[in-house]
């Protein structure tokens, strides 16, 4: 818009200053014409009335008194020629007819000679200024040629000049009022604009697939924007498909790993319960002394074996069904510090910058969290190590509480470090690996995140945050 308005004012100005020179032009040629046929009629009356005869050397007697009473009359210099181009008379005051004064051209005679109404007009530029210059032939009353009358007009274009520079300031100011008016409203189209496709961008930005997301409730006034804003809300529906979808196979996915893993966790042991049945079938005698002792054994061996399958039944319902939170007011120091009491490891070190950090949260997956934390980092020291440490700080961060648990243990392979929290991935001999999975769900239901730092060789530290929540 502004383009167009800047060419179409250069346009209008061109057009402007060329119809200015035609009209400057035009008035020139017809003032001169003007001038050219008083004078004419003027010279005609006193040829009419003079007492001289009509001759060409009688001009210079003719007007010898009249000329410069005609000069003054019409506003313009008067010179009269003879027919072969010598001046003969001239209203200037101070000229003086002599044989240096310049002559008509040969070539302006002849042009007025064979022109039809005897009459040429010259145009010269000198220093800028154009100056016409008209030669008329004057006739007697018998219109037998006399002498040539000249007359020199310099054009004053003063006044055209005038007018076309206040045109053109008038024609700026105009213009100028318009591009204000049309930045300012290409200013607000466009903020209108970009705040509708800013609205979209963010929303773009903000789409996820982990998560909800919300439509653009939005009317703008462009085509091409509400195509936009359909295909964003259309692509939002397709993504939740997808997302169900995938949720979908993603768990049936999982249950299908987790079964394959409890069935061989319960076969593990299945197997030593079967040989030992059978090693009690074959060697049962019951005249043995030592019937009883073996009985005890073989008794311990199954209950161990039982307590095994237990145990992995236990942990299995326990990831797949995590108990529903029971949020309440209490001291994330104080509960941490409590749940440390169970651990009769001395070299388990507890530190918090604060008595008290008060948030709502439910106690028992706070224990549950920290208590695994705490038994992986006791499990990751050798027996043999002898400068064991396992440290636990409750910090304070913002709207969060960090919970630290840092060891000096054997740290964490560097081939192992993408699968740590995989529900199935262990590094110890026993267990089904599903305690960091566990963790990892509860904090992230609370909208936190648990990340760790490991050196192998040297020990791990396990960071957990949580939100503070007050209401």
């Amino acid at each position: 818009m502004i383009v167009l308005i800047i060419v179409a004012s250069i346009l209008l100005a061109s057009i402007s200053i060329i119809q200015f020179k035609n009209e400057a032009k035009e008035y020139h040629q017809e003032r001169l014409e003007r001038k050219e046929n008083a004078v004419r009629e003027h010279i005609n009356y006193v040829l009419s009335t003079t007492t001289y005869p009509l001759t060409t050397e009688n001009l210079d007697l003719i007007f010898k008194d009249k000329i410069h009473e005609l000069a003054h009359i019409h506003n313009i210099e008067i010179n009269i020629y003879s027919l072969e181009g010598k001046l003969l008379k001239s209203s200037k005051e101070s000229f003086s007819v002599d044989k240096v004064s310049p002559p008509i051209p040969k070539y302006i005679l002849k042009l007025v000679r064979s022109s039809i109404e005897k009459r040429y007009v010259d145009i010269k530029t000198v220093n800028g200024v154009k100056n016409r210059s008209s030669f008329t032939q004057i006739k007697d009353d018998k219109f037998k040629p006399l002498g040539v009358l000249n007359l020199p007009y310099l054009e004053d274009d003063g006044f055209y000049e005038k007018e076309l520079n206040s045109f053109l300031i008038r024609l700026g100011q105009v213009y100028t009022f318009m591009l204000i008016v049309a930045f300012g409203l290409a200013y607000f189209l466009s903020t209108y604009i970009t705040k509708s496709l800013k609205t979209i961008s963010d929303r773009i930005n903000e789409t996820s697939l982990s998560q909800k997301n919300k439509k653009i409730v939005l009317e703008a006034s462009s085509k091409e924007i509400n195509l936009l804003i359909k295909s964003y809300n259309r692509m939002v529906e397709e993504l939740e498909i997808s997302a169900v979808k995938l949720a979908q196979s993603e768990r049936e996915e999982a249950w299908r790993e987790m079964a394959k893993q409890v069935a061989h966790e319960i076969k593990n042991p299945l197997t030593p319960m079967r040989l030992t049945v059978q090693s009690f079938e074959r060697k049962f005698n019951p005249e043995d002394p030592d019937i009883i002792q073996k009985m005890k054994d073989y008794s311990e061996t199954l209950i161990q074996q039982i307590d095994t399958m237990n145990a992995v039944a236990s942990a299995f319902s326990n990831f797949a069904s995590m108990p529903a939170q029971q949020n309440e007011t209490l001291n994330v120091v104080e509960v941490v510090e409590l749940a440390l009491d169970i651990f009769n490891e001395e070299h388990i070190v507890f530190e918090s910058e604060f008595p008290e950090i008060i948030s709502k949260i439910d106690r028992t997956q706070l224990i549950r969290i920290l208590t695994n934390l705490v038994k992986n980092a006791i499990q990751s020291i050798p027996e043999l190590q002898e400068n064991k440490r396992v440290f636990v700080a409750v910090k304070k961060e913002l709207n969060s509480v960090l919970i630290i648990v840092e060891d000096n243990g054997i740290g964490i392979k560097p081939e192992d470090i993408s699968r740590i929290f995989e529900p199935k991935f262990t590094t110890k001999n026993s267990g089904m690996g599903l305690g960091l999975g566990i963790i990892k769900n509860i904090i992230e239901n609370y909208k936190g995140t648990i990340t760790f730092d490991t050196e192998y060789g040297k020990g791990t530290r396990f960071t957990v945050s949580l939100p503070i929540i007050n209401s």
